[in-house]
């Protein structure tokens, strides 16, 4: 029941910005998620486009314009596009895969970022997809293997803090528990994180500095920013025996509305497992 409201609200939520933009996506609990609307980035994208149609960078960047307003399926059919042209372009597996996994459709995702990974095996972006595809699918081995590879490959504070938590949470899902916690190893106060503060908040729980209802603060507004919060916590729980508690903050993370995040699909998948 307390889903059922939390979903309907968020829908009601949603609505003023969700006008007249295309469906994305459609949650399990049957709320439509739409794209934003372009201010001005995907306009200039196509035009550039248009002069010079079979440029693949350019293809790219309009992708990428596309992904930045919530257009993933748009995304997906410009990437699609530069594939025919360019079939041996890891970026564009990278890009696509990636906004399967926006979508929810994570066998296709798993395709890609394959495919992408066999082109380019030194590609930190691709193996970070690849792990989280790995593991919504529950394919927690496979999802630490990938997500070993980017703590070594990090190129910078943000994206080794987000590697390393989800490295964590794979490692201690696959129940290698003392391996999740030579993971955080290297975590220290001296690291410098500018974005990736949510993976900051829950490797604080992680790492026994924090408890799991000072995760979520009052600072924590953004849509996305809250469902990956939420999603880190219920793991926890969940990694812990706690699966009443888990389910607890799954629901919260669904409730959120923050569908481009992973950690909102992630507690859909979560969720579901637990009807079963």
């Amino acid at each position: 029941m307390r889903l059922a409201v939390a979903l309907a609200l968020a829908a009601v939520t949603a609505a003023p910005i969700a006008h007249a933009q295309t469906v994305q996506y459609r949650s399990r609990g049957g709320v439509e998620f739409r794209a934003q609307a372009d201010t001005g980035g995907v306009a200039r994208a196509e035009a550039a486009l248009k002069a010079d149609p079979d440029n693949v960078q350019l293809i790219l960047a309009l992708g990428l314009a596309q992904a930045a307003i919530r257009q993933y399926r748009e995304a997906i059919e410009t990437f699609s596009r530069g594939i025919k042209i360019d079939p041996t372009n890891a970026m564009l597996y990278r890009w696509r895969g990636h906004r399967y996994i926006s979508t929810g459709q994570f066998d296709k995702a798993l395709a890609d970022l394959e495919r992408g990974i066999k082109i380019d095996s030194t590609n930190y972006g691709i193996y970070y997809h690849l792990g989280v595809v790995h593991f919504i699918r529950g394919e927690f081995e496979a999802a630490a293997a990938a997500f070993s590879q980017c703590q070594r490959r990090a190129p910078e504070p943000n994206e080794f803090a987000g590697a390393s938590d989800w490295l964590w949470m794979s490692l201690s899902r696959a129940g290698r528990k003392a391996d999740a916690q030579r993971a955080l190893a290297p975590i220290t106060d001296t690291l410098k994180i500018t974005t990736a503060t949510a993976y900051w908040q829950r490797l604080l729980l992680y790492r026994g500095l924090s408890k799991p209802d000072e995760v979520v603060t009052a600072k924590d507004t953004a849509d996305v920013q809250r469902a990956t919060l939420s999603f880190g916590v219920g793991n926890w729980y969940l990694t812990r025996g706690e699966p009443a508690k888990a389910r607890e903050w799954f629901e919260k993370s669904v409730a959120s509305g923050g569908w481009p995040g992973f950690g909102f699909f992630a507690s859909e998948v979560e969720l579901g497992r637990m009807k079963k």
